[in-house]
């Protein structure tokens, strides 16, 4: 009867939280005879939890990091960024002037200046911290992968280096002025960068002479032209630069035409009759999300012995570094509450607060996700977003109670319980058909109990009214850790269920 009576009241709990809202749970218990009621219960359950190496993340995201940064507890993490460029659809070069037929505006000159401009807005560390930054030109296409264990040395040589710049974050040659200067519309005018300057014959006269069909779309411009550029910190450590795009810019040299497209006759001293030229550059090619880029992340050793050797506590550690497990007591709940009716499910993982004398030390992640581990690849690959049934996630309550708490995990565990009680029935009938076959328990709960804890980074809407409506959620990419409780020491898991009166 016990397995008969919860498959049952596990739906029942399903297909409240499915139709309701958490407090459902509830209604109807006073209209009851005394004797007849339902009353409420709860049940702390043990949850078992550990450090995990994370030795790589997914990460599908157009912003890309650069920079060193030690820590005194994690020790060294290192960015580096790779990226193809985009070719727009159809694209073509401005024409060279024909004096004939006034058309086109370039002088013969054409091309007479080629940059790669590496914009961003913001950074980790120090902002006066002297760094230099080296960009290389692939000589080997991207592979689809987003994972931050790629391996740069198989896409560029080192002796493909394009430039090597020095640069603080913060860049005080800036003056105010310019740094707070606005449009007429009140936008910034001011964006950070660090320019590289290029072969203007190389990656650029040379280009404009080559068939139009290499300039078809991007997939045809990464293959017979330009296949993107690798962009890593090779002196300073104190700052990762998070990077908002990189764009290859030319600058051209035209002719100021009149109104009837001739060019205006100069009548400075010295110049009289010349010809009217002028220069501007252009962003013609650019790293954006219709193509390839690629993080590459790099932890040392340490975060390695913390997982191995720190077993009174747990760690989140990002980017690309530490997840917590923990292992969820299904099989407890489903032989102590056969019968009974999950109302809610909570755990909550509550951090230690931790003192740094460190003027730059990381901060414990904004958001974390609650994921089955069987479902963490596909979850990020397939850009998932959490469904509140074995996906949850939740913000750190840095004010009040300094942890990450998640309320109701209720549908997570009638989900798994529920998959395992079919699985066994699927079992035993392939077993009544063929003897041969055996439930392997032990095999088929490999990871069915297992949930990571993973720090995240999560991409809002918000209507007219307020209402914000989750649109993303990735790895979170940026530095940032927190100290759990846990380890040596289970958490607890708060049940809430009612059950029939006797």
């Amino acid at each position: 009867m016990k397995v008969k009576y919860l498959g049952a009241m596990l739906f029942a709990a399903a297909f409240t939280f499915f139709s309701c809202d958490d407090n459902t749970g509830t209604l109807g218990i006073g209209m009851l005879p005394d004797s007849d009621g339902i009353s409420s219960h709860t049940e702390s359950f043990e949850v078992v939890t550990k450090s995990i190496f994370a030795d790589s993340v997914f990460a599908k995201t157009s912003t890309g990091y650069v920079g060193r940064f030690t820590d005194a507890k994690f020790g060294t993490y290192e960015a580096s960024f790779l990226t193809e460029l985009n070719c727009r659809e159809g694209f073509s070069f401005p024409e060279v002037y024909d004096h004939e037929k006034k058309t086109g505006r370039l002088t013969p000159n054409k091309i007479t200046g080629v940059r790669l401009r590496v914009y961003y807005s913001s950074w980790f560390g120090d902002s006066l911290n002297a760094c230099r930054m080296s960009v290389y030109e692939l000589n080997e296409k991207l592979d689809r992968n987003r994972y931050t264990n790629i391996d740069p040395s198989k896409y560029y040589k080192s002796e493909d280096i394009l430039g090597r710049r020095a640069y603080t974050a913060y860049d005080t040659s800036v003056t105010d002025e310019e740094r707070n200067a606005t449009d007429s519309n009140g936008n910034p005018t001011y964006h950070p960068h660090i320019d590289f300057t290029l072969d203007k014959d190389k990656y650029g006269n040379d280009w404009y002479n080559r068939p139009s069909n290499d300039f078809a779309d991007s997939e045809t411009f990464i293959e017979k032209v330009f296949k993107g550029i690798y962009l890593k910190n090779d002196y300073g450590d104190g700052t990762i630069l998070y990077i908002d795009r990189v764009d290859l810019q030319m600058q051209y040299e035209f002719f100021v035409l009149d109104d009837d497209n001739v060019p205006y006759k100069r009548k400075e001293e010295g110049h009289v009759g010349e010809d009217s030229i002028a220069q501007t550059w252009m962003t013609e090619f650019a790293s954006t999300k219709e193509v390839i880029q690629a993080n590459k992340f790099e932890n040392s050793k340490k975060i390695e012995d913390i997982v191995n050797n720190e077993n009174d506590c747990t760690y989140i550690k990002s980017p690309a570094g530490i997840f917590t497990e923990a292992i969820l007591p299904y099989d407890e709940i489903y032989d102590k509450l056969a019968g009974d009716t999950l109302n809610a499910v909570s755990l909550s993982f509550r951090n230690y607060y931790e003192k740094s004398d460190s003027k730059f030390s990381m901060n414990p992640p904004q958001y974390v996700l609650l994921l089955r581990k069987m479902e963490f690849k596909t979850f990020f690959e397939e850009n998932k977003l959490p469904d509140n049934i074995t996906s949850f996630t939740t913000e750190h309550n840095s004010v009040a109670t300094n942890q990450y708490t998640f309320g109701n995990i209720a549908r997570l565990v009638t989900t798994c319980i529920n998959k395992k009680e079919a699985a066994k029935k699927q079992a035993k009938e392939e077993a009544d058909a063929n003897p041969a076959v055996e439930w392997d328990e032990d095999q088929w709960e490999k990871d069915w109990k297992t949930v990571y804890l993973i720090p995240v980074s999560i991409s809002y809407d918000e209507s007219y009214n307020g209402q914000k409506t989750m649109t993303n959620i990735q790895n979170d990419l940026q530095p940032g850790y927190a100290k759990l409780e846990g380890g040596s020491t289970p958490l607890t898991l708060k049940v809430t269920y009612t059950k029939f009166n006797k």
